[in-house]
């Protein structure tokens, strides 16, 4: 019986998540997950990261396309479960206006704000603090890494510093204020160094401040070495509907595939071996916003409008993170068959009937009204629509409507405003 299996609260949990179309954890547990080419080659990605035969590689980057509805948070939540289950530190980030792809440092914090240690419940970079064992291997290449990349320039000498600092200073508050550094928070060098003159090693470690604006990528990569040294296999950030980038203005779209690019790992000098990145879109996002026959056109204009600003230097990147999307993409395998959606409603008739101690009824015919379609998402919250219906008054005759989603893509004018600023 289901209900020996899960509990009902578990039922319960998934069914909230299913109603607000965000399946959770729970959900894709009790449901499962049809997209097997995905997840064979997201397998592969994790092997790739754990195989000691092969060269460390940071060309591990996965793009997922899909229409609205077909299953993309799904399959990313289920992507999570493999990660963690291999050992994979995971963080899933849903891009917004609050957390724009084109923001390097916001997606970042994001990424670490939202993060997940297999087998530890605590905030990730507090859980990776303590899982650091300083006599073991891991941590030793990690230092070891750490002093070699700022001795090459590739890292603000800030960092080995107050990794020295965490380890040997044993104070409680200090190191609280490092790991809030290197989750993405602002500190003060004198607090760095008066840390380097207590533990002895002021002398050790000379350093200015760094720039803002290098910060971001430099502890992107911090990070995912810091992962390593703390013993897990990698990182895997799952980035969600990336298509809103389609609302940005052009510079911002611009800047958006650059960091697309860096993302998917395709940068060469600025690698991240070890971080596995899994981005979802829409299926039209290429032909609607890049190409020269869609709506923005961005093929012919980003490359312009970005050597024309500031950011001239990421003009090429950003032709990269165009390319992929164009080319690159993976498709959901095709919408489900008829067969596929009754099996699933079926799975979801029990975990109902679990979740409620009530026995709901098998619905008859297609679930929805005369604006029915074929999205799984839609089915699933048609059916469980009419079961609370029914559930409450069992003589009722529900018939639930609906209308399908789609991008527009009109420019937001917040972000414009930004924009502008940005251009000053």
């Amino acid at each position: 019986m289901l209900a020996d299996e899960h509990s009902v609260l578990s039922c319960r949990r998934a069914l909230e998540a299913l109603r607000n179309g965000v399946p959770n954890g729970d959900a894709v547990d009790l449901l499962g997950c049809n997209q097997p080419r995905a997840v064979g080659h997201f397998t592969d990605l994790l092997a790739r990261v754990t195989d000691a035969d092969e060269p460390p590689d940071s060309d591990l980057g996965m793009l997922v396309s899909g229409d609205f509805g077909s299953g993309k948070s799904h399959l990313l939540t289920h992507l999570e479960h493999q990660a963690l289950s291999r050992d994979f530190v995971c963080s899933k980030v849903a891009i917004s206006k609050e957390t724009p792809l084109y923001d390097l440092g916001k997606v970042f914090q994001s990424a670490v704000e939202n993060g997940r240690a297999p087998e530890r419940a605590g905030r990730l970079i507090e859980e990776l603090g303590q899982a650091l064992k300083p006599d073991s291997p891991a941590y030793a290449a990690f230092f070891q890494w750490a002093n070699k990349a700022a001795h090459n320039g590739l890292l603000s000498p800030i960092f080995p510093a107050s990794l020295m600092v965490y380890e040997r200073s044993g104070d409680l508050e200090l190191n609280s204020q490092i790991e809030a550094f290197w989750a993405g928070d602002r500190i003060k060098v004198s607090t760095i160094k008066d840390g380097l003159r207590k533990i002895g090693q002021l002398q050790n470690y000379p350093f200015r401040a760094p720039k803002a604006a290098d910060l971001p990528p430099q502890r992107l990569r911090f990070v995912n070495e810091l992962i390593r040294g703390a013993g897990f296999k990698g990182w895997v950030v799952l980035l969600d509907e990336i298509e809103l980038v389609g609302y940005y203005t052009l510079l911002q779209r611009g800047r958006s595939y650059a960091e697309l690019a860096r993302w998917q790992g395709t940068v060469h000098n600025e690698p991240c071996p070890g971080l596995v990145t899994v981005s979802t879109v829409t299926g039209d996002f290429a032909s609607r916003i890049i190409s020269p026959d869609g709506l923005k056109r961005d093929r012919d204009y980003v490359g312009a409008k970005l050597q024309d600003s500031k950011y001239k230097d990421i003009a090429a990147r950003a032709e990269t993170g165009m390319r992929l999307l164009e080319r690159k993409c993976l498709p959901l395998d095709s919408p489900p068959t008829e067969t596929d959606v009754r099996e699933t409603l079926e799975k979801l008739r029990k975990i109902y009937s679990t979740a409620y101690g009530w026995s709901a009824p098998a619905l008859q015919g297609d679930t929805g009204g005369t604006k029915f379609h074929r999205s799984m998402r839609y089915r699933v919250r048609a059916s469980i629509n009419e079961w609370d219906l029914l559930r409450f008054d069992p003589d009722s005759r529900p018939e639930i409507e609906g209308d399908e989603f789609q991008h527009g893509y009109e420019e937001d004018a917040d972000l414009e405003r930004e924009s502008r600023d940005d251009a000053e």
